[in-house]
């Protein structure tokens, strides 16, 4: 995008801000932005988790989630990942509906037809297992989803459509 997406504006509100808004309405307390720059990302008002395996990808983003969540003894961590602004309360909803009916579960990942990880519920319990994956040099999220016991929430295509390029932007909501 050459910029910061979280800081990038529809409809005048940065979509950082538009998913921590989605996710504070549905009761996820703290919601924190992961890796980035404090300063630059200081307009959110989010507390910054900080990114300890820049450019390795998502997993490593989510273990890093998962890491502050268990240090703070939360069980559960919702990761949303910024570039999906028309993820809204109602289809969070429906991830902490199926994850309140699967316990056991290490994750409970949205699908539309294929994983989307940027929008699920992990669970602490899982971080062990995920270090070790990353450890060895997996970075695919999905590869690692395979060997996990995941509940898929099936959601709009709509609502699970990034902003990856600028084009992307035409195309939203």
């Amino acid at each position: 995008m050459g910029r910061t997406k979280a800081l990038i504006e529809i409809d005048g509100v940065a979509m950082g801000t538009r998913v921590a808004t989605a996710m504070a309405e549905i009761g996820c307390t703290p919601v924190r932005a992961l890796g980035g720059d404090p300063d630059e990302l200081a307009p959110l008002g989010l507390a910054v988790i900080p990114d300890r395996w820049p450019g390795e990808g998502p997993l490593a983003g989510i273990i890093c989630a998962l890491e502050s969540a268990d240090s703070d003894g939360l069980n559960d961590v919702m990761v949303l990942a910024c570039d999906l602004p028309a993820v809204g309360p109602a289809h969070l909803r429906r991830l902490v509906d199926a994850a309140d009916r699967a316990p056991a579960a290490d994750a409970i990942v949205a699908t539309t037809g294929r994983f989307e990880p940027g929008c699920a519920i992990w669970r602490t319990s899982s971080l062990g297992g995920l270090l070790v994956r990353f450890g060895a040099g997996e970075r695919a999220v999905h590869r690692v989803l395979d060997e996990l016991d995941v509940v898929e929430v099936a959601l709009p295509d709509a609502a699970l459509r990034n902003i990856n390029v600028p084009g992307d932007l035409d195309r939203y909501p």
